[in-house]
């Protein structure tokens, strides 16, 4: 039986992501609810986190700028309440796709070849060929993905990405199929296939309901699931992450994998991936809920 604990959701909050969040934070909430806990929901404001009397753990049900940047875990440290998800540290290292390119190159998980960009006037770099993709370095969510199959498109596709944040990250684009893989307390889940019904894995083809096809467990051989899992994991240890996160990978037509990037507060919305391979591995979504929440728990001596 579950003992009911206070627990306040951080929700909404400032980034591009705000809406997703809001969406994430209502579905935990309810959740959290419905096994027998008290829950606040806060959207919180930087630089004034205000936390109700007699919370007992945070769930950050947060996405992108602040929430998923270090910036809350450190506010919540210092407060010295528990909260759900990754440190302060690996959510740092993990929201910036430049740092996870290094620190998955110096871990050796497979990763794809990269550029690095500030300014938009950057002419198109030597010893490259299209296609190749574009991502602000810290956003999330699809947030300013620019694909570019022409050189002479790179300058527009450049300055687009460059406006969500003012410094980009170019990779060769892996063609392949696009998987997914959640991690939960240290063990990979089903991996899931993502298929969009057209075009690319794009913000609205996440977010609105039937624009993409998903398998769990995807129809992959077993020693390519176990090789997309190892990768993932691989990639989840490289940034310092602990607790939960999201790993996503390109799977070649070899079956070789390439990780692309690690979520570290994935979304928790009707569409979202994780709860989907949590659901494969026979976990129900509160009850997914419920382990993140004892996850942040095991971390804090109980209170007298």
């Amino acid at each position: 039986m579950t003992t009911s604990l206070h627990i306040t959701v951080l929700r909404g909050g400032p980034s591009a992501e705000r809406e997703v969040s809001l969406r994430s934070g209502a579905a935990v909430a309810q959740a959290l609810r419905s096994l027998g806990h008290q829950v606040d929901e806060v959207d919180p404001i930087p630089g004034d986190l205000q936390i109700p009397a007699g919370t007992q753990v945070v769930f950050l049900a947060l996405h992108g700028t602040y929430g998923e940047d270090g910036t809350v875990q450190s506010e919540l440290e210092e407060l010295g309440l528990p909260y759900t998800g990754c440190g302060v540290s690996a959510s740092l290292y993990a929201f910036d796709k430049i740092l996870t390119k290094r620190r998955c190159l110096k871990a050796g998980v497979p990763s794809a070849r990269f550029e690095r960009f500030i300014d938009a006037s950057a002419p198109w770099p030597n010893g490259w060929k299209p296609p190749v993709v574009l991502k602000p370095t810290r956003q999330g969510s699809s947030v300013g993905l620019q694909f570019v199959d022409r050189i002479e498109d790179f300058p527009s596709a450049l300055a687009e990405s460059l406006g969500h944040g003012g410094e980009v990250l170019m990779e060769e684009r892996i063609v392949g199929r696009e998987t997914t893989v959640g991690i939960l307390d240290g063990s990979p889940l089903p991996v899931v296939e993502v298929r969009p019904k057209s075009g690319s894995y794009d913000y609205a083809n996440k977010y609105i309901v039937g624009r993409t096809e998903y398998f769990c467990p995807a129809n992959l051989e077993a020693a390519v699931t176990a090789q997309i899992q190892q990768a993932a994991l691989a990639a989840f240890h490289a940034v310092g992450a602990r607790d939960y996160a999201r790993v996503d990978v390109m799977v070649q037509p070899d079956g070789s994998p390439v990780v692309l990037e690690v979520n570290t507060l994935p979304g928790m919305t009707e569409t979202s991936l994780l709860p989907k391979a949590a659901a494969a591995a026979g976990i129900p979504f509160p009850q997914l809920c419920e382990r993140m929440v004892q996850l942040a728990l095991r971390r804090q001596p109980t209170r007298q």
